[in-house]
């Protein structure tokens, strides 16, 4: 299946920089219930626990990890959220 094209201005963003863990985690997990399914949902972090703590979450819940970069300390996720998130 080809991978959706993903317009910048169509995400969601989340800021959670200089949120230390797990306000980032808590954070994501409540943008992602205000999202419907399929939307896409930015999110920035300087924690690194984050880099490990919402890729864990996605997992688990259902949702889609579209991409993880990380630049100058920072990190950025890009989240799809499921169609039916556990």
């Amino acid at each position: 299946m080809p991978e959706k094209t993903l317009s910048e201005d169509a995400f969601e963003e989340l800021d959670a920089t200089g949120l230390r863990c797990p306000l980032p985690l808590l954070k994501t997990r409540q943008a992602l219930r205000a999202l419907l399914p399929g939307q896409v949902l930015r999110v920035r972090a300087t924690d690194t626990g984050a880099r490990r703590d919402i890729p864990a979450y996605l997992r688990q819940s259902g949702h889609e990890l579209v991409r993880l970069t990380e630049q100058g300390g920072e990190l950025q996720f890009i989240i799809r959220v499921a169609e039916h998130a556990a």
